[in-house]
């Protein structure tokens, strides 16, 4: 089994599901898993929970639902019959759709976690897992990636400007493709300049864990963001990290 929820889990979850349709729908789900039991009761368990969810059974699938329903987050297993989980999601950023992307991966394997970051995926959860955890997961994801209301839209450091309202990193005037949650992680970097930030206050305030953050995704995370946006491999890197302590975004006076 890949789902592990209790008769009395999914009695809460429909009272919390009743209350909801008052309300209406927390956000738009579209669940992608290839194997039918999984993929109903994980549709099943996340309608209880409060979502509106659309399900597609393979890659093609997947991309066709996205045109069709638009989703505010896809539940994207990594091993589908077509295609993979990391085909579906680099065609998707391809086409210019930002929106979160948790993968589903059968085993802890750092290679697919590392792979999943870097095709833009926003966070992963390993099989087998519970009802719980996925939602706490999806609710995390969602509320690290909705835009945010503050009096100034566009933050800048030096020459690099990122831009609420648009969604967009500039560096130099270049534009710099991020997914959410790489956007996200350099916002709080850009509102903390030369201010070094821990592993556990990223993982708080980046990924908002409700479970045991994995510093290591953090590492991953900062390695990809820092490719990215220290364009220049002869200049001295605006991320830096600081051995033991954490990393910190150096503004041009203090590097």
């Amino acid at each position: 089994m890949f789902l592990t929820t209790s008769v009395q889990q999914t009695h809460s979850y429909w009272e919390h599901h009743e209350c909801m349709k008052k309300n209406g729908p927390e956000a738009k789900l579209l669940v992608v898993d290839d194997e039918p039991n999984i993929r109903e009761l994980l549709s099943t368990s996340l309608r209880f929970a409060g979502f509106d969810v659309v399900a597609a059974a393979n890659g093609r699938e997947a991309l066709a639902a996205v045109e069709q329903h638009a989703p505010d987050l896809v539940v994207l297993d990594v091993m589908l019959p077509d295609m993979d989980g990391f085909t579906v999601t680099r065609r998707l950023r391809a086409s210019g759709k930002h929106f979160p992307v948790l993968f589903l991966t059968a085993k802890d394997d750092t290679e697919d976690k590392v792979t999943g970051l870097t095709v833009g995926g926003d966070d992963y959860v390993t099989k087998p897992f519970s009802l719980d955890e996925v939602v706490a997961r999806i609710r995390a994801v969602l509320r690290r990636t909705q835009p945010l209301e503050d009096d100034d839209a566009v933050l800048r450091v030096d020459d690099l400007e990122l831009d609420d309202d648009a969604h967009e990193v500039r560096r130099g005037g270049t534009v710099i493709e991020l997914s959410p949650t790489e956007f996200k992680l350099l916002r709080y970097l850009m509102l903390n300049p030369n201010r070094v930030l821990s592993k556990a206050q990223i993982l708080d305030h980046v990924w908002e864990y409700d479970f045991n953050g994995d510093a290591s995704i953090v590492e991953s995370y900062i390695s990809y963001l820092r490719r990215k946006v220290d364009i220049d491999p002869d200049s001295a890197g605006l991320i830096q990290t600081k051995r033991g302590v954490g990393y910190v975004l150096r503004t041009a006076e203090k590097r």
